[in-house]
């Protein structure tokens, strides 16, 4: 923890329009094919960093929960492109299904995640990464055994959050890769309180921030981020099948080496998609303070809310977001996909 007596941000609930940005800018890759196939093809355009042994950050979810990023993308990638690499998660901080590693994993094979290796990386317990520049923070207790990889891709199911209104790759990280009694309990519970939850808003996106600092700086340049916006429940996948029906329309897969970028693209296209499709999730952001993620990593260093959007489904033509979701249709439509694994095993 830090010495220091830190007071947190502001306006954690008002947008900043690209427009109104300033400072460097990233590239961010863009398609609106949300296949097996589509998540290939963008991987390709940032996978090149990954080197040594690799892992593979996802949330793998709360037993049959219906969200998660459908495993037969997952595991055609991995097979294609990273056939050594292992998921890795940790255990949970609420009590659940996945709060001790013999239950996390039942749960995972429950959901259908015994394609590949899964490393819980705190079931052996946890390590100190040093936070550079935090406030709150001067180091994050991660799972030990994430420190045994080389390289990591971030390969995140973007969504809402019923504390961080939104789940990036900055949550799926942040709190994803700290350990489960430790890094956890650092990031959601004051000193001292009988509230497991009693810190939120401003404060909580800065205390998640520093937690993925300290693991992006662990393996920069070896890590890149790839977010795929489909099923976005205003919920967490932590929520499981008691996540809120899904209304936001599915939009397509980004991806970049620039976290801040990767997540600044995904809140821009659900505040750019048309006839109201964004407002469920735009007003769960917003009521969270969730946008304090993203101007507290500008703060941390930890990448730039300025891209370029390259639109891989068209000759790598420089779009805007709005361009992006324009001919998106306001409703949602569920897919093939969208059934429990183990209520239907051929997926």
């Amino acid at each position: 923890m830090s010495a220091k007596s830190p007071v947190p941000g502001k306006d954690g609930n008002k947008y900043v329009p690209f427009h109104e940005r300033t400072g460097g800018s990233s590239v961010v890759y863009f398609t609106r094919d949300l296949s097996e196939e589509g998540l290939q093809k963008i991987f390709d355009r940032v996978g090149g960093v990954l080197k040594g042994k690799v892992a593979v950050k996802l949330h793998t979810g709360e037993a049959e929960g219906p969200n998660i990023i459908p495993r037969p993308w997952v595991r055609h990638l991995l097979s294609s492109r990273l056939p050594d690499a292992s998921i890795i998660e940790t255990n949970t901080y609420y009590e659940g299904s996945r709060y001790t590693t013999e239950a996390h994993r039942k749960t995972l094979a429950i959901n259908g995640w015994n394609f590949c290796p899964v490393d819980i990386t705190d079931s052996e317990g946890a390590a100190a990464l040093p936070v550079k520049g935090g406030k709150w923070f001067t180091e994050m207790h991660v799972g030990k055994s994430m420190l045994d990889y080389d390289s990591l891709l971030v390969l995140t199911h973007f969504k809402g959050h019923t504390m961080g209104g939104f789940g990036g790759s900055n949550k799926n990280i942040g709190i994803g890769c700290a350990d489960g009694r430790i890094g956890k309990a650092e990031i959601h519970t004051a000193a001292g309180s009988d509230n497991q939850w009693s810190i939120a808003e401003e404060e909580l996106m800065e205390r998640i921030s520093e937690s993925t600092k300290a693991t992006v700086d662990f393996f920069a340049p070896r890590v890149c981020f790839v977010n795929v916006m489909r099923n976005m429940s205003v919920s967490c996948d932590c929520e499981g099948p008691m996540a809120e029906p899904v209304v936001t329309p599915d939009v397509g897969i980004v991806a970049s080496l620039d976290i801040l970028a990767a997540d600044s693209a995904s809140v821009d296209l659900i505040y750019s998609l048309p006839a109201g499709g964004g407002k469920a999730l735009i007003e769960r952001v917003e009521t969270r303070h969730g946008l304090r993620q993203l101007s507290y990593m500008k703060e941390l260093g930890l990448g730039n809310d300025r891209y370029t959007l390259i639109d891989i489904d068209n000759g790598d033509a420089v779009i805007t977001a709005a361009e992006a979701v324009r001919d998106v249709k306001p409703e949602w439509k569920p897919d093939r996909y969208n059934v429990f694994f183990g209520r239907n095993k051929r997926v």
